[in-house]
């Protein structure tokens, strides 16, 4: 029911709306959830065989009464060695006494195709060759 996703596995492009880094295959970014693409059937490639593998939700306050607390929301990726395969600052800002922000991450699996090998072109024609049926004259 899919078609083969374009590109190799992991492969990156800049979404043109937000100027995010977005996985090539992606019909939507996830960033600004601007189209970057259509699929044949109209909606997303990517609903139909991905998957929601983590999801938190949390809110931070500030609970006390006295002066605005600065906050600084850090990312990051790690292999399963545990060596980091990348850390990013992904938001900051300040909170006034009695406020909040809610925060949610998630990280959705997309199973990855290989694309479908390209057929090859068809053969060239040669110079002294003429459309098909008709003889050339020398």
């Amino acid at each position: 029911m899919n078609g083969a996703r374009p590109g190799t596995p992991g492969a990156t492009r800049v979404c043109p709306h937000c100027k995010a880094v977005v996985l090539e295959s992606a019909a939507i970014c996830p960033g600004c959830r601007h189209h970057l693409r259509f699929s044949s059937t109209g909606t997303p490639a990517e609903a139909a065989s991905g998957y929601s593998a983590l999801c938190v939700e949390g809110t931070i306050r500030h609970q006390r009464a006295a002066d605005p607390c600065e906050y600084c929301i850090v990312v990051e990726v790690r292999n399963e060695q545990g060596e980091p395969v990348t850390r990013q600052v992904i938001g900051v800002g300040v909170l006034q006494p009695g406020e909040a922000r809610r925060l949610n991450l998630s990280v959705d699996l997309i199973p990855a195709r290989a694309a479908a090998p390209k057929p090859a072109p068809p053969p060239a024609l040669s110079a002294s060759a003429g459309p098909a049926g008709f003889a050339r004259k020398p």
